[in-house]
């Protein structure tokens, strides 16, 4: 599930409006976003049954841990041109990277 979807449900929730597939599409499509209908039911399935304020209270334990890792990474590392065979292997660990922070995220709400 995207973080764009996530961030539309959270916002929409901060708005206090209603979480439901029609305004989430709504607020995808204004900014510029194409709205998956099958995420976005999934989305509004798992939220239908998550206090979304208890999990945005436990979520900032998350959120700061996240740049406190980035900032221990060391300094030395210095972008080079890596052979493509490594950048190709430095994608698949970031994709993974971030398939492993939204079933964190997904956690939180589900």
């Amino acid at each position: 599930m995207g973080m764009e979807n996530v961030y539309a449900a959270m916002l929409l929730h901060k708005a206090g409006k209603p979480i439901n597939e029609e305004s989430l599409s709504a607020v995808l499509t204004a900014a510029g976003v194409t709205a998956d209908p099958i995420q976005i039911k999934a989305l509004v399935a798992s939220l239908s049954e998550v206090n979304i304020d208890e999990a945005l209270k436990a979520a900032p334990t998350m959120m700061t841990a996240a740049p406190a890792a980035a900032a221990t990474a060391p300094a030395e590392q210095k972008p080079t041109a890596a052979p493509p065979e490594d950048k190709k292997k430095k994608e698949e660990e970031e994709k993974k990277k971030e398939e492993a922070a939204l079933e964190g995220l997904g956690a939180l709400f589900g």
